[in-house]
Formats: C-alpha cells, structure tokens, sequence
C-alpha cells in the first residue's frame, strides 16, 4: 500500500555469518516485508585473521584469497534464503578493524535501519568485539536486535508488545504497518515509580491494548520477562524515551543495556527524535 514514489527503507544486517545468523536474516526479511524495505547484509573479518606474514606480496596474496574466500561464504549464506523468501538481498563486506569499519559503513551507506543478532548466552560478538553497545552509541536510527527465541517470520502476522510506549502516537514512521500486521490487542509494558501507578496511562488511541504496570525495582524486568512469555511476544517495541508530564526525557543507557540483556525477546528500539524517518 506504500505510494510507488516512496523510498524504500534500508535495512541493514551486521552479522559474523555464524549461528544464528540466518534467524537474524529471516528476521530482517520479516521486517522488510512489512515495512516495504530493501536489505543489505554487511560483515566485516579482521585483517590479523586472514595475515598471518610481515613479508607484503605474502599479505597482498592472503588477503585476495581472504576476498574471495569471504564473497563466496556470503553467497553461499545468503542465496538459499533470498530464494526461499523471494527477496532480493544485497551484500558486503570488509576486511579491517571491526568496528572501525562499520562505523564507515554506517557513515557512508546510512541506513535507516539496523539489524543485529542476539545469540541465547550473549550478545552479539564479531570475533570477540561486542558490537551492540558500539552501534547504540553510533547509530542514531531504528535498531532491531533479532532474537532467535522469537524470530519475526515472513508473510506471518506478528504478536506486538510495547514498552515505555503509552502514547496515542508511536515514534517511528512505519508504525502503522507494524500495527496492522500484528496480532489485536497489543500489550504494553510499562514500569512506573508509586506516583505514576496512580495517576492512570494513556492508552493508544482506537487500538485495543492490555496494559502491564510494573513497580520500580530489581524485580521489574523480571516480571517483563516472565510477561513476554506468557503472551507469546514475537517483538517488543522499545521507545528510547519515557514520558513524563507529558515530556519525553532519554531514556537511560544503562535501562537499555538491561532491557538488551535481560529480555529474551527479539526487540524494535527506536532512534532519536531528530533521526526519525518522517
């Protein structure tokens, strides 16, 4: 239903190519389908990984095989799905410093989008570098951070929950799509301080929503878990900004950082204001 004059959103997919990494893919792809947008995997190899000689035309040989070495493992990652779900999928890569070389990947290509991979005992590493806190911290726009206990899976419809979200508007520009494509009512997660409890929330308007208020304290992203479970949650929408007095204030690194870790669950996180996509 997107106006054919309109760009399509591109999501990009860092990824190491090893477990997990086709759930994250199917995630991308289960995203884009929805959202109408167009999907560029990228990865990047240490350059000490594929050198293994001082002597320079040894170096130059083994990082040409280390190219095409590389390209093949890309296409051979990404040819069965792109075929499966009927999408096309582009790609890239790099051989250098890890997070060096995203950043100039994320400067340059500007995605509006980024997908990263959570694996069940820890987040994302691509060769030993945790790559998740980097790309908060540099990328601006919406980040998806896959979940392979739920993955988001093409052509499905998607049970949505939202956390920190009880405004009448969402803060991102795709929002209708999601909603549309997701299992009715939506469940919201919220956790408030006592005064907060009281004075009642404010609901999405003409959506039906069940609402979860948590207290502040250590138990409080545990009961989200533990919620997230029970309604079977394929993604849980994180706005990066609480509301209060109807102000938005940031919300703070270290609650998504816990949020990241603690919930088992394939999330949305929105970007900053400024970074929108309206």
């Amino acid at each position: 239903h997107k106006s054919y004059i309109m760009r399509k959103y591109k999501i990009t997919v860092l990824t190491d190519l090893e477990r997990d990494a086709g759930a994250t893919l199917k995630s991308a792809i289960g995203l884009a389908k929805i959202i109408d947008g167009e999907i560029e995997v990228f990865s990047v190899k240490k350059a000490s990984e594929i050198v293994h000689s001082e002597n320079q035309l040894s170096a130059m040989r083994s990082i040409n095989s280390g190219h095409n070495s590389f390209r093949k493992k890309m296409k051979k990652f990404i040819a069965p799905i792109s075929e499966q779900y009927d999408i096309r999928i582009d790609s890239s890569f790099s051989i250098g410093n890890i997070k060096g070389e995203i950043g100039q990947y994320i400067d340059t290509k500007k995605p509006d989008i980024i997908v990263l991979g959570k694996r069940r005992e820890k987040v994302l590493k691509i060769v030993g570098d945790s790559i998740i806190p980097f790309v908060l911290n540099k990328f601006k726009g919406v980040i998806l951070i896959a979940n392979n206990n739920s993955v988001i899976e093409p052509n499905k419809e998607i049970v949505l929950g939202m956390f920190n979200n009880l405004g009448a508007d969402f803060n991102l520009d795709f929002a209708e799509d999601l909603i549309e494509n997701s299992h009715q009512p939506l469940i919201s997660f919220k956790i408030a301080q006592n005064s907060d409890v009281s004075e009642g929330s404010n609901k999405p308007s003409n959506r039906k929503t069940i609402e979860y208020v948590f207290e502040q304290g250590d138990g409080a992203i545990r009961g989200i878990s533990t919620y997230l479970v029970k309604n079977k949650i394929d993604v849980l929408y994180v706005d990066r900004f609480k509301r209060r007095n109807g102000k938005k204030i940031n919300t703070l690194k270290s609650d998504i950082n816990k949020i990241i870790d603690k919930l088992n669950v394939t999330l949305l996180l929105t970007g900053e204001e400024r970074y929108n996509l309206k």
